[in-house]
């Protein structure tokens, strides 16, 4: 069996060649994975798993404002968490979270990911909630509610008061909001 590397990065530090392998690895991972995701995972610090030269896991997290309790919450958004799927349950995904919910702990009022249905229960054994409450989203037009990602949000409090049955409301960008 070929050792394993954890690489932590910024997107700054990372070459166009570890970029296009992230992109890659993401595309071949999601079915429905599109450009705009992947620059939505850009910006922030990056986990990956190297198997040798070949990357087989990346996540990452990204500064996003969400808005609860009438508060702008500074959030650490976790995007693109991905293992290749013959290197699945053998621990990667959560040796790439441990350094990315530590940044989340050191550096924002939250921790907040969309999860797909066979993801909750991993996140929720990490110590990720999920939030029972509606979603919106910040649109050019106002407040939109998001209701197909009702049940799908999930948050790791850090030091904001969370009300997981209140309303939670990103900010826009393109692609998918949430």
């Amino acid at each position: 069996m070929t050792e394993t590397e954890l690489q932590i990065a910024h997107t700054a530090d990372l070459d166009a060649a570890v970029l296009s392998a992230g992109r890659a690895l993401l595309y071949d991972v999601f079915d429905d994975m599109t450009d705009q995701d992947w620059d939505n995972a850009l910006g922030g610090v990056h986990a990956l798993v190297w198997e040798g030269s070949e990357l087989i896991g990346h996540a990452s997290v990204i500064q996003r404002r969400l808005v609860h309790g009438g508060r702008s919450l500074r959030a650490g958004y976790v995007e693109g968490v991905g293992v290749r799927a013959d290197r699945r349950g053998r621990g990667h995904g959560a040796a790439m979270m441990r350094p990315l919910e530590q940044v989340i702990r050191r550096a924002y009022d939250l921790g907040a990911l969309g999860a797909a249905d066979e993801a909750g229960d991993f996140y929720a054994a990490r110590g990720w909630q999920l939030w029972q409450g509606p979603t919106s989203a910040l649109s050019p037009t106002g407040t939109v509610r998001t209701p197909d990602e009702d049940g799908c949000i999930y948050v790791l409090p850090v030091t904001a008061p969370l009300d997981l049955t209140g309303e939670l409301t990103c900010g826009w960008r393109d692609g998918d909001a949430w």
